[in-house]
């Protein structure tokens, strides 16, 4: 289908209205009376709410011509260079010739993330953590070992509360807290409570940790990948792939499919951790010797991924974060993934990027999403997944539309390296113990499909489930997704289930995703924008929530990040910084309340409006500014010099 402006009302989630006037032009219809300028609109937040302006002077006349776009969201877009973000000062548009404006997706020259003044006055972890013993480093550590001093230098208590100690019983970072006054005793000892303590502790809360012992080995180049170096020969060698024959498979890994028996007079060794070559001769077992010990599952005997009908939310990168998914699975997400890691780094170790495959225990199916180019960096990483981590499926990134991906052959370019992609599909899929999924867009350029060619392969190389983004990489968020392409390609796919993806904002936009065909649906800037969407789809109603409702899912989610990112000053700000991404989609919402016609779709921008009292009016603000504000709300006053600029631009509008 062409993807034009004239059906766009209709893709986007069933019907619209015939008389298209102004607000029809991408611009969220909401009720005259709460429309207003942006001036009178920074006016009232600048006032606190104490004064409310004239409505008279908001409305303006009657074809809306006072309801100026904002000036972020004039920039030209060339050849559909956009990506989806947020904000209205993010990208102001420079003094430059009209020809080289180009709206690209991200604030590449965003300050730098990462302050470096918590450095400067941060206690020896010999100090906080009880069990750490004296301090390994002596005078060459560059931490403070004088509590005194780091005391007369710590800002003030956040609160009286502290949600670690309140969760767990106990608070691990103690007199570094910024809660400390709650768990601190008169002494400035660190309190527990036992009972709580004690019943925190079994189940661990979070799974999927990176050790330290591991660590060291990848970072040594010590861990060895049998599997995946025999899968990668046999594709050098010009073999088909396929189960391995039992006398193929190196000793020590034959069983690494299965239940494994113990050695008689042998120690059980974890395979590929910095083990030594295994010797020659056979291995001795305590009892007979079955296909199981010797072959390993093949995709189609593999524990199914039955997720047909769920609510799957999607590896949101930056906002997908283990919090924020906690906040989706309350709301009644069915399926999360982690965001996308890329596996050349979690092959070395980065701590940062082992991060993104934690796994919370409330999240029941959860798979994580790997990122790479080459068929022998993400068979090796799959093979270390599926002998390390706890997750129902591995999914391939092969819709990251970002030009960092992109240009090293990764994300939406194996669409177009076909030989690259069927060795990567095949080599993971020989060497995990869980289905394999991949997630893909309708092609590279805008015009010029390629699912519908790719699903058919994609099912014989062993897939066990699609997802497909209804857009294009060139495309990115510029028009709507194409819902009626997606359902072809239902077809193409058959049997091998397919979920679609895009532009799902309201229950009758998953309605109508749903009467495609498609085996369920996956959710992503609609989740970013309320997060109470699953709760609407799976209870079919539209929810006018309140902004103090609103407030307390913030308040949630700081409290979860605290857990998470830890309530020190550290963990504090990152928090922070990761709530006020957050909000920079949020702010797009537009209260069921205001709406002169349901339901509100995802490429409408709001115009300037006042809610319903000043915390609503607030929440609806684009400005970083404003933001701030909401956080200082939930996690005190921000540092001095204190700067934000989200990731990306919002340029999804049409």
């Amino acid at each position: 289908m062409a993807e034009g402006t004239a059906e766009a009302p209709l893709e986007n989630g069933g019907g619209g209205d015939s008389g298209a006037g102004a607000l029809e032009r991408g611009v969220a219809p909401i009720k005259p009376q709460y429309l207003t300028t942006k001036e009178q609109f920074h006016q009232f937040l600048e006032a606190k709410g104490q004064e409310k302006p004239c409505r008279e002077t908001e409305v303006g006349d009657s074809a809306g011509n006072d309801l100026a776009e904002p000036e972020a969201k004039r920039i030209r877009l060339e050849d559909g260079q956009a990506e989806d973000g947020q904000t209205e000062e993010a990208a102001e548009p420079r003094e430059q010739p009209q020809t080289q404006k180009r709206a690209r997706g991200q604030n590449k020259g965003r300050p730098h993330v990462k302050p470096t003044h918590y450095d400067k006055n941060r206690l020896c972890p010999s100090l906080i953590q009880e069990s750490a013993g004296k301090c390994f480093f002596g005078d060459r550590c560059r931490f403070l070992h004088d509590v005194g001093r780091y005391l007369e230098t710590k800002p003030a208590d956040l609160g009286p509360r502290c949600v670690l100690f309140e969760t767990f019983g106990r608070c691990p970072y103690g007199v570094t807290c910024r809660f400390a006054g709650a768990h601190l005793g008169p002494e400035g000892q660190n309190l527990v409570q036992e009972e709580l303590a004690a019943r925190g502790a079994q189940p661990p809360p979070v799974r999927n940790g990176l050790d330290k012992a591991l660590q060291q080995q990848l970072r040594k180049r010590e861990v060895r990948f049998e599997r995946a170096e025999l899968a990668l020969r046999r594709f050098s060698q010009g073999q088909p792939p396929g189960p391995t024959p039992a006398a193929a498979v190196p000793e020590g890994t034959a069983a690494e499919g299965a239940p494994r028996q113990d050695n008689c007079g042998a120690q059980q060794v974890p395979m590929g951790l910095g083990t030594s070559t295994p010797p020659s001769s056979p291995v001795r077992t305590c009892g007979p010797l079955t296909d199981e010990d010797v072959v390993r599952l093949r995709p189609c005997e593999k524990k199914p991924l039955d997720i047909r009908g769920k609510l799957y939310l999607a590896p949101l990168t930056t906002c997908g974060n283990l919090p924020f998914r906690r906040i989706c699975k309350r709301f009644g997400a069915d399926v999360t993934c982690g965001e996308m890691a890329v596996c050349t780094n979690l092959l070395q170790g980065q701590m940062s990027e082992w991060a993104l495959l934690k796994r919370h225990q409330c999240e029941d199916i959860f798979g994580v999403q790997l990122e790479g180019a080459f068929p022998d960096t993400m068979t090796k990483c799959a093979e270390l997944l599926s002998r390390t981590v706890e997750v129902d499926f591995v999914d391939i990134n092969v819709g990251c539309p970002i030009d960092l991906v992109y240009k090293k052959g990764g994300g939406c370019a194996l669409m177009n390296r076909s030989t690259k992609f069927q060795q990567i599909v095949r080599g993971m899929n020989q060497v995990l113990d869980v289905p394999l999924t991949v997630k893909i867009r309708t092609g590279v350029q805008e015009r010029v499909n390629l699912a519908h060619r790719l699903l058919p392969e994609l099912r014989d190389w062993g897939v066990a489930l699609v997802t497909l983004h209804g857009r294009s990489r060139e495309q990115r968020y510029t028009k709507l997704a194409d819902w009626q392409y997606i359902e072809e390609c239902v077809k193409a796919a058959s049997p091998m289930p397919l979920f679609g993806n895009g532009d799902i904002l309201s229950f009758e936009d998953a309605n109508h995703a749903m009467q495609t065909g498609v085996a369920g649906i996956m959710i992503a800037r609609g989740a970013l924008l309320k997060p109470w969407l699953f709760t609407e789809i799976k209870e079919q109603r539209h929810w006018d929530i309140s902004s103090s409702e609103r407030l307390d899912i913030l308040r949630d989610f700081t409290n979860y990040g605290l857990e998470h990112w830890g309530s020190d000053t550290q963990g504090v700000e990152k928090t922070r910084r990761f709530l006020l991404e957050w909000l920079s989609f949020l702010c797009r919402y537009v209260p069921v309340g205001l709406l002169e016609r349901l339901p509100q779709r995802i490429n409408e921008r709001p115009p300037y409006y006042l809610g319903r009292d000043y915390l609503e009016t607030l929440m609806a603000s684009q400005k970083a500014a404003d933001w701030i504000r909401i956080s200082e709300m939930l996690l005190g006053p921000v540092p001095p010099n204190f700067v934000f600029l989200p990731k990306h631009k919002a340029n999804a509008y049409k």
